[in-house]
This record gives structure tokens, sequence and C-alpha cells, in this order.
């Protein structure tokens, strides 16, 4: 059966999501060309084309995995609700017992962006913008008088690190922490870092 010609963004698409399911396959440093350009049925040539090196293409793929995450997270904080619901709804999604991104790939992507920089700018980048859309809800709850942080993003960044840990212990070894226990040491990071009690926590959000 011939082959549907698709747009240049509709191919460019394929692509990233045949480079996704690559990677989480085979691992960044494994992956070639030739893995993403079989699964589809094209040739080599053709990914080239769209992206020159591997390593843009790795790089590339990263960002589309991440795009709709970013988005969901922008709408979970963009509700029309106190800055502690939206704050503690965007954690708990985030967190490795949540409907976030695949872990797996992601601590893939770390590994590798140590040694390629075209990667590293990559979820630098991804990284700021999480961080910077978490402090800015912080600072909202501030402002509004909801709960105390002297520091919106340094709160920003322990959370984050708290999260990406637990998802590589969970994620590297299963069954090292419940579900359960994660989200207790969630809860129990973010009302330390808005000054709140646990319980005033819980009770906030209901």
């Amino acid at each position: 059966m011939a082959r549907v010609r698709l747009s240049v963004a509709e191919r460019r698409e394929e692509l990233l999501r045949a480079a996704v399911e690559q990677i989480e396959a085979r691992g960044v440093s494994a992956v070639r060309i030739a893995d993403v350009a079989s699964a589809l049925g094209v040739s080599n040539a053709l990914v080239l084309y769209h992206f020159s090196t591997k390593e843009k293409l790795v790089a590339a793929a990263f960002t589309y995995a991440a795009e709709d995450d970013l988005a969901h997270l922008r709408k979970l904080l963009g509700r029309r609700t106190t800055a502690l619901r939206r704050l503690r709804a965007a954690v708990r999604w985030y967190a490795p017992t949540g409907q976030a991104k695949g872990w797996r790939l992601w601590i893939e992507g770390w590994a590798a962006a140590l040694r390629e920089p075209a990667l590293r700018e990559v979820t630098r980048d991804l990284d700021k913008q999480w961080k910077a859309a978490i402090t800015e809800v912080i600072a909202e709850g501030v402002a509004a008088g909801e709960f105390l942080c002297p520091d919106p993003t340094g709160a920003a960044l322990r959370l984050t690190a708290l999260l990406d840990g637990l998802a590589v212990q969970m994620t590297a070894y299963a069954g090292a922490v419940s579900r359960a226990r994660t989200h207790e040491w969630v809860d129990e990071a973010l009302a330390r870092e808005l000054g709140l009690e646990r319980e005033a926590l819980a009770a906030a959000v209901r």
C-alpha cells in the first residue's frame, strides 16, 4: 500500500513520535537514525532531511515529548481556584505516581545530557519552564495571603528536586517506595515549604 503523502509538519511529528518510542525502547545512547527510519518504513535520508544529526533528532524528540505535559501543567496552574489548590494539583500530577511524562524517558535524557550539549540545553530549558511555573503560583499564593514562603524560587527548586529524586528511585528500583508513602512525603514537603501544617494543607484543598 502506498504511503500517504504528509505535509512537512505532519512528517516531522511522525518522526518525533517514532523517535520517542525508540528512545524509550533502546535508550538515548543506543538509538540510531536507522531505528527511527525502520520503524516508519522510510529512508535514513528522509530522517536526516528533517533532523540533520542524531543529536538534533533526540533533542527535538525530548522537546516534543514534554510539550503536552507542559501544556497540562499550565492548564492546572491556570484554573480559577486558590493558588494552594492549583499548586497541590500540579505537584501531585507531576509526582512519579501521577500522570506526567514517562519518567524512564526523562531519566535517560538527564544521563545523556551530561555528554550531549544539544540535549543538555533542551532539558535545562524544560526544567526552567517547570520551575518558573511553580515559582509563579507560589508567589501568587503569598501575595494573596494564602500561605507564607519567603523564597518561592528556592521552594520550587526543592520541590522539583524531591519529585525528580523519587522518580529515579521508583523507576530504577521497583517497589523501593510505595505510592502512599510518596504522596505522604510530597504533601509534607509542600506543607513545609508553605509554612503550613500537613493537616491544614489537606483541609484547604478538600
